[in-house]
């Protein structure tokens, strides 16, 4: 890597954030280094970083509306994607998780041999792996993160009215528009089995936003069912194998 290292700092408390800028001058000598910018949480920082050129970010991971796993995970849609570390108080669990998953951190407060340390395994580490922050965190995200034009748009889950697989890609429907999800139908039905219900092979449905259910004729006359999606237009076809279980957890 030719130049300083440009380090992005992520925390919501201000006197963190000054703390970890004063730390980095501190081990500007021994690890070239320059602070690429901050930012007060995750929407922040994900509206922030594309420009920022940053090659780490040190992201708190106890921050309101969205914690560091979650924010790293969206990071994965930046091209390329930083390398993260992440800061924590003290949190046995939080702790076990980095370690098992080979994800680097630093226990507050933090120390100047201990992030100079860290910077120097951050300079020559590839972004963390999807695979292992799925794992870190078991909580379901608050958002998905949908690469637009070079940055990250995040999608609230809660505003989703369905996701349905479309080639590579997974649509995800909200009032407003649709946006391209790079992950997989499956992944995303087990993360979020309590929100949505499977209606067909290739789609999920928000259970809260379901008004109803609808008895259809096919093509050849057979009756068959859909549901009927709040903002949706037209109602979504149910298969023949999913019936039951939609039936149930519609009236359930």
């Amino acid at each position: 890597m030719s130049g300083p290292l440009r380090v992005f700092i992520v925390d919501d408390e201000p006197p963190a954030r000054e703390r970890i800028a004063e730390l980095l001058e501190d081990c500007r000598g021994e690890v070239p280094n320059a602070v690429a910018g901050e930012a007060a949480n995750g929407i922040e920082a994900l509206a922030r970083l594309p420009g920022a050129a940053a090659d780490v970010v040190l992201v708190d991971m106890h921050m309101p509306g969205m914690n560091g796993i979650e924010l790293a995970r969206h990071l994965q849609g930046l091209e390329p994607p930083p390398a993260v570390i992440f800061v924590t108080a003290f949190d046995q669990y939080a702790v076990q998780a980095f370690e098992v998953n080979a994800l680097d951190y630093l226990l507050k407060p933090v120390r100047a041999v201990r992030l100079a340390a860290a910077l120097r395994k951050a300079a020559g580490a590839a972004a963390p792996r999807r695979e292992a922050l799925e794992q870190a965190d078991a909580q379901p995200r608050r958002f998905l993160s949908a690469p637009e034009r070079g940055r990250v748009s995040l999608v609230p889950v809660a505003d989703i009215l369905y996701l349905r697989a479309e080639l590579k890609y997974v649509t995800a429907r909200t009032p407003e528009r649709e946006f391209l999800i790079e992950e997989s139908l499956a992944q995303l039905e087990r993360e979020f089995e309590d929100r949505f219900v499977r209606v067909h092979r290739n789609c999920l449905v928000a259970r809260d936003r379901i008004r109803g259910l609808e008895r259809l004729a096919d093509e050849e006359g057979e009756a068959r069912w859909a549901v009927i999606v709040e903002g949706v237009p037209d109602p979504i076809s149910v298969s023949r194998r999913q019936w039951a279980a939609v039936k149930l957890r519609v009236k359930g």
